[in-house]
Protein backbone atom coordinates (compact mmCIF):
# COMPACT_ATOMS: atom_id res chain seq x y z
CA UNK A 1 0.00 0.00 0.00
CA UNK A 2 1.30 3.62 -0.52
CA UNK A 3 2.00 5.47 2.41
CA UNK A 4 3.17 8.81 0.71
CA UNK A 5 1.06 11.33 1.37
CA UNK A 6 -1.44 12.71 -1.10
CA UNK A 7 -0.33 16.39 -2.48
CA UNK A 8 -3.38 18.50 -2.40
CA UNK A 9 -3.53 21.60 -4.52
CA UNK A 10 -6.14 23.61 -2.84
CA UNK A 11 -8.31 26.61 -4.71
CA UNK A 12 -10.19 28.51 -2.85
CA UNK A 13 -13.30 30.51 -4.54
CA UNK A 14 -16.00 32.94 -2.96
CA UNK A 15 -18.27 33.67 -5.95
CA UNK A 16 -21.53 34.56 -7.14
CA UNK A 17 -24.41 33.90 -9.09
CA UNK A 18 -23.37 35.70 -12.02
CA UNK A 19 -20.10 33.81 -12.22
CA UNK A 20 -20.22 30.65 -10.59
CA UNK A 21 -20.94 28.18 -13.50
CA UNK A 22 -18.38 30.43 -15.86
CA UNK A 23 -15.25 30.29 -12.59
CA UNK A 24 -15.49 27.06 -12.36
CA UNK A 25 -15.64 25.93 -15.92
CA UNK A 26 -12.57 28.02 -16.70
CA UNK A 27 -10.81 26.26 -13.14
CA UNK A 28 -11.74 23.13 -13.92
CA UNK A 29 -10.59 23.57 -17.82
CA UNK A 30 -7.35 25.03 -16.51
CA UNK A 31 -6.11 22.26 -14.65
CA UNK A 32 -7.11 19.78 -16.94
CA UNK A 33 -4.98 21.39 -19.33
CA UNK A 34 -2.08 21.36 -17.10
CA UNK A 35 -2.26 17.47 -16.13
CA UNK A 36 -4.08 15.61 -19.26
CA UNK A 37 -0.26 14.97 -20.69
CA UNK A 38 -1.59 13.19 -24.02
CA UNK A 39 -2.09 15.53 -26.86
CA UNK A 40 -4.85 17.84 -26.63
CA UNK A 41 -5.83 20.66 -28.74
CA UNK A 42 -6.01 23.78 -26.56
CA UNK A 43 -8.52 26.44 -26.35
CA UNK A 44 -9.38 29.79 -24.12
CA UNK A 45 -11.90 30.93 -22.25
CA UNK A 46 -12.47 34.65 -21.38
CA UNK A 47 -13.75 34.98 -17.33
CA UNK A 48 -13.56 38.37 -15.70
CA UNK A 49 -11.15 39.22 -18.32
CA UNK A 50 -8.89 36.85 -17.30
CA UNK A 51 -7.83 34.37 -20.13
CA UNK A 52 -7.86 30.80 -19.10
CA UNK A 53 -6.74 27.65 -20.77
CA UNK A 54 -9.15 24.73 -21.85
CA UNK A 55 -8.84 21.60 -23.58
CA UNK A 56 -11.08 21.37 -26.83
CA UNK A 57 -12.45 18.11 -26.63
CA UNK A 58 -15.89 16.69 -26.63
CA UNK A 59 -15.85 14.32 -23.60
CA UNK A 60 -13.69 16.89 -21.28
CA UNK A 61 -16.30 19.36 -22.16
CA UNK A 62 -19.27 17.28 -21.52
CA UNK A 63 -17.39 16.05 -17.95
CA UNK A 64 -17.07 19.54 -17.26
CA UNK A 65 -20.10 20.84 -18.11
CA UNK A 66 -21.91 18.40 -16.36
CA UNK A 67 -19.65 18.57 -12.92
CA UNK A 68 -20.18 22.57 -12.99
CA UNK A 69 -24.26 21.80 -13.38
CA UNK A 70 -24.28 19.59 -10.26
CA UNK A 71 -22.11 21.54 -8.19
CA UNK A 72 -24.96 24.41 -9.47
CA UNK A 73 -28.05 22.20 -8.68
CA UNK A 74 -26.41 20.92 -5.33
CA UNK A 75 -25.80 24.76 -3.95
CA UNK A 76 -29.49 26.38 -5.31
CA UNK A 77 -31.25 22.87 -4.36
CA UNK A 78 -29.76 23.15 -0.86
CA UNK A 79 -29.23 25.11 2.19
CA UNK A 80 -25.52 25.15 2.02
CA UNK A 81 -24.08 27.80 -0.04
CA UNK A 82 -20.29 25.96 0.01
CA UNK A 83 -18.93 23.36 -1.83
CA UNK A 84 -15.71 21.36 -3.27
CA UNK A 85 -15.07 19.93 -6.40
CA UNK A 86 -11.85 17.74 -6.62
CA UNK A 87 -10.42 16.76 -9.11
CA UNK A 88 -7.91 13.08 -8.51
CA UNK A 89 -5.43 11.67 -10.76
CA UNK A 90 -4.04 8.49 -10.74
CA UNK A 91 -2.31 6.20 -12.37
CA UNK A 92 -3.13 2.24 -12.65
CA UNK A 93 -0.87 -0.05 -10.98
CA UNK A 94 -0.88 -3.81 -10.98
CA UNK A 95 -2.14 -5.33 -7.69
CA UNK A 96 -1.49 -8.61 -7.29
CA UNK A 97 -3.87 -11.30 -4.95
CA UNK A 98 -3.38 -14.70 -3.66
CA UNK A 99 -5.52 -16.07 -6.38
CA UNK A 100 -5.51 -13.21 -9.36
CA UNK A 101 -3.89 -10.27 -10.50
CA UNK A 102 -6.06 -7.26 -11.54
CA UNK A 103 -5.49 -3.22 -11.92
CA UNK A 104 -5.90 -0.59 -8.98
CA UNK A 105 -5.72 3.08 -9.50
CA UNK A 106 -3.43 4.76 -7.02
CA UNK A 107 -4.12 8.52 -6.43
CA UNK A 108 -1.00 10.80 -7.12
CA UNK A 109 -2.13 14.13 -6.95
CA UNK A 110 -5.84 16.33 -6.00
CA UNK A 111 -7.21 19.48 -6.58
CA UNK A 112 -9.98 20.59 -4.23
CA UNK A 113 -12.05 23.34 -5.47
CA UNK A 114 -13.39 25.10 -2.01
CA UNK A 115 -16.43 27.37 -3.34
CA UNK A 116 -18.35 29.51 -1.43
CA UNK A 117 -21.74 31.36 -3.24
CA UNK A 118 -22.31 35.43 -1.85
CA UNK A 119 -24.32 37.74 -3.39
CA UNK A 120 -23.43 41.40 -3.35
CA UNK A 121 -26.19 43.69 -2.48
CA UNK A 122 -25.03 46.84 -4.56
CA UNK A 123 -23.78 47.66 -7.94
CA UNK A 124 -21.03 48.84 -6.10
CA UNK A 125 -20.69 45.65 -4.11
CA UNK A 126 -20.75 43.83 -6.95
CA UNK A 127 -17.94 45.80 -9.06
CA UNK A 128 -16.01 45.27 -6.12
CA UNK A 129 -16.39 41.44 -5.74
CA UNK A 130 -15.80 40.80 -9.20
CA UNK A 131 -12.35 42.37 -9.30
CA UNK A 132 -11.43 40.87 -6.68
CA UNK A 133 -12.82 37.43 -8.16
CA UNK A 134 -10.93 38.39 -11.45
CA UNK A 135 -7.75 39.22 -8.99
CA UNK A 136 -8.65 35.44 -7.15
CA UNK A 137 -8.98 34.25 -10.80
CA UNK A 138 -5.68 35.32 -11.67
CA UNK A 139 -3.85 34.17 -8.61
CA UNK A 140 -5.45 30.63 -9.36
CA UNK A 141 -3.57 30.00 -12.79
CA UNK A 142 -0.20 31.81 -11.38
CA UNK A 143 -0.95 28.51 -8.75
CA UNK A 144 -2.15 26.02 -11.53
CA UNK A 145 1.32 26.95 -13.63
CA UNK A 146 3.87 27.66 -10.54
CA UNK A 147 2.64 23.70 -8.82
CA UNK A 148 2.50 21.78 -12.37
CA UNK A 149 5.63 23.31 -13.55
CA UNK A 150 7.61 23.32 -9.94
CA UNK A 151 10.16 20.41 -9.13
CA UNK A 152 7.43 18.89 -6.89
CA UNK A 153 4.78 19.43 -9.25
CA UNK A 154 7.07 17.40 -11.61
CA UNK A 155 7.85 14.36 -9.64
CA UNK A 156 4.37 13.18 -8.48
CA UNK A 157 3.92 12.41 -12.10
CA UNK A 158 4.34 8.50 -12.63
CA UNK A 159 6.06 7.78 -16.01
CA UNK A 160 3.94 8.04 -18.86
CA UNK A 161 3.56 4.35 -20.63
CA UNK A 162 0.39 5.28 -23.17
CA UNK A 163 0.30 8.27 -25.19
CA UNK A 164 -2.29 7.38 -27.50
CA UNK A 165 -5.45 8.97 -25.49
CA UNK A 166 -6.07 13.09 -23.90
CA UNK A 167 -5.54 11.52 -20.49
CA UNK A 168 -2.60 8.42 -19.62
CA UNK A 169 -3.88 8.81 -16.27
CA UNK A 170 -7.43 8.04 -15.17
CA UNK A 171 -8.76 11.07 -13.46
CA UNK A 172 -12.21 11.79 -11.47
CA UNK A 173 -14.58 14.58 -10.51
CA UNK A 174 -15.96 14.57 -7.73
CA UNK A 175 -18.67 17.41 -6.53
CA UNK A 176 -19.60 17.67 -3.13
CA UNK A 177 -22.23 20.10 -1.20
CA UNK A 178 -22.30 20.61 2.14
CA UNK A 179 -20.66 17.76 2.55
CA UNK A 180 -22.64 15.54 0.90
CA UNK A 181 -21.71 14.41 -2.90
CA UNK A 182 -24.12 15.29 -5.47
CA UNK A 183 -22.81 14.62 -8.75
Amino acid sequence: MNTAVLPTITIDLVLDRLTTKDVLHGVLHAILFHRLFGTIKPQTFEVLDVTMPGVSDPETERLVNEKVDAFWRGIEGGASKRGQIIVTIAEKKLKKNWFSIGEEEVPWEQWVINAELRQPKTDRDRQTFQANLASTLTKTIHTIITYTSSERGRAVVPPITDATTISPFPFKVVVKVGNLEVG
